[in-house]
């Protein structure tokens, strides 16, 4: 594993040249900041509302990265003065899917840092998020000892077909996707990297309901206290070392965790789902994109009689998505 971790470590060092600075801001960085870091493409309808709701829990400095947008995301980001962005041309399936970006700009500039790793379409929730800052959480986690903060991916969606609603810059995208599955989950135990492997929800139901077992998989680790030796493996779905991956309790009890509601079923999905898929950029051959494309075609209703619409973070304690442990 040490190996393994050394041999990240050297590639993202070494992708570091695929990465152009379009505006690099990072000397407004100071100690205690929390920092959120991004890989993107053709994201700018959902950038408005995604920097505000960071800046909102507390996010200090954004460092992302453009693949290449043909939108108007690297205008917009170059004009934001606490993002700091770089532009790269170079294969997202050959930078293992952005994370040789990401774990070079953490490796840099996330060194000693809270730090959140997370795509345009995730936003994350946390015990007391609607009355305590971001800032509130990682001081707790640094009282505790505790280095890193394991959440569900939560697939949100609309009730009716995906493009009964457009969805226009700068609008929560839950108040369209307001609904998800509160049950359907299976949990095991990976015994290589000692994290959770989470599988279920509308993606199983719909998109793989013939290979449940080939469905994405929806546990990550987002937030980190970084530290320079450390690299994501597999997106943020396990990291190293390994006692990082151990976000869990192991013998009895609950640790705390969070939820990153993701809001990729919209009407811009489709599309999204389309260029992608032409591409070939994404994990085992474009699967994923692969189930996609042939189900939008139907355009289909995710919604089900046992679909819950999402009213706050307690809701997803009560229903046991997310635990506020012992943080009272």
């Amino acid at each position: 594993m040490r190996l393994q971790r050394r041999r990240l470590l050297i590639r993202a060092f070494r992708k570091r040249r695929q990465l152009r600075p379009v505006t690099n801001r990072t000397g407004k960085i100071r100690r205690g900041d929390i920092l959120l870091f991004a890989t993107m493409r053709n994201e700018a309808v959902r950038l408005p509302y995604f920097l505000k709701y960071y800046r909102d829990l507390g996010v200090s400095h954004f460092l992302l990265v453009d693949n290449d947008s043909t939108d108007r995301t690297l205008q917009f980001l170059s004009n934001q003065q606490d993002v700091s962005v770089w532009h790269t041309r170079a294969g997202y399936k050959k930078s293992r899917f952005g994370m040789d970006w990401m774990n070079h700009l953490l490796r840099v500039y996330g060194d000693g840092h809270w730090c959140l790793t997370v795509d345009p379409d995730e936003l994350f929730v946390y015990p007391f998020c609607d009355t305590r800052p971001l800032s509130a959480l990682t001081d707790w986690l640094d009282a505790s000892a505790v280095r890193s903060f394991g959440t569900m991916l939560l697939d949100m969606y609309p009730k009716g077909k995906l493009n009964a609603h457009k969805y226009e810059a700068g609008d929560n995208p839950v108040d369209i996707a307001a609904w998800f599955d509160p049950g359907n989950y299976l949990l095991r135990r990976n015994d290589l990297m000692w994290n959770l492997w989470i599988q279920g929800g509308p993606r199983a139901r719909v998109f793989f309901a013939d290979q449940p077992d080939k469905a994405p998989a929806l546990n990550k680790i987002p937030l980190v206290k970084w530290d320079r030796r450390y690299a994501y493996v597999s997106s943020t779905h396990n990291m190293l070392p390994r006692g990082l991956n151990l976000v869990y309790e192991q013998a009895g009890g609950e640790k705390a965790s969070g939820v990153l509601l993701h809001t990729k079923f919209l009407n811009t999905f489709n599309k999204k789902a389309k260029e992608e898929l032409t591409r070939k950029q994404h994990y085992s051959g474009s699967q994923e994109y692969l189930a996609y494309a042939h189900m939008v075609k139907e355009n289909p209703d995710l919604w089900c009689s046992h679909s819950e619409k999402y009213i706050n973070w307690r809701q997803l304690e009560i229903l046991g998505l997310m635990s506020k442990g012992n943080w009272a």
